[in-house]
């Protein structure tokens, strides 16, 4: 049995430079791609543990525990069970300081007109106890999507309730 050679042609000065470049290059490029594909998975974690995302920013002023807001939101099990939405419906007015702890957390970090995403660890949502109910179970990890329209300080809010009782009492203006 015979092995016939061919003989190669010698490569220009400066191609295997290139050829390294451009291997390079490629590396460099889908390393990019990969980091910016996982930026959408990447939350940020209080000191407390909650964790959230951004999903869509605004600028001003943020609710204390104070204020009552006016918010949108979805709210899921870890295995996408859907535990209770106000989607399609009016937008609900929750006091800040009367929800679990990681929900009154998250909407402190909020601007009006933004879009946040809570992650919220037993320890400070329902916990070991989960909810009478059974909606939420013991040690359960709860996502949440919340849109924050609007807050307003509790003690306005009583004062315009009080005006409008005030006012259903009044005998009508001429």
């Amino acid at each position: 049995m015979s092995v016939t050679a061919v003989p190669l042609r010698p490569i220009r000065k400066g191609s295997v430079l290139k050829l390294w470049l451009g291997l390079l290059l490629l590396l460099v490029v889908g390393a990019g791609v990969a980091w910016s594909g996982t930026s959408a998975l990447q939350y940020k974690t209080t000191a407390s543990g909650l964790r959230y995302k951004i999903l869509k920013d605004t600028t001003g002023p943020h609710p204390t525990t104070s204020d009552v807001a006016l918010i949108d939101y979805t709210g899921k099990l870890a295995d996408g069970t859907v535990f209770d939405s106000t989607k399609g419906k009016q937008p609900v007015p929750m006091p800040v300081s009367g929800s679990i702890p990681g929900f009154s957390e998250g909407l402190q970090l909020m601007s009006k007109g933004s879009t946040y995403r809570f992650m919220i660890p037993p320890e400070l949502g329902y916990g070991a106890e989960g909810t009478g109910n059974g909606a939420i179970p013991p040690n359960a990890t709860l996502d949440f999507e919340v849109t924050l329209h609007e807050f307003i300080p509790e003690a306005q809010l009583r004062s315009m309730m009080q005006g409008m009782q005030g006012m259903q009492g009044a005998p009508p203006q001429p």
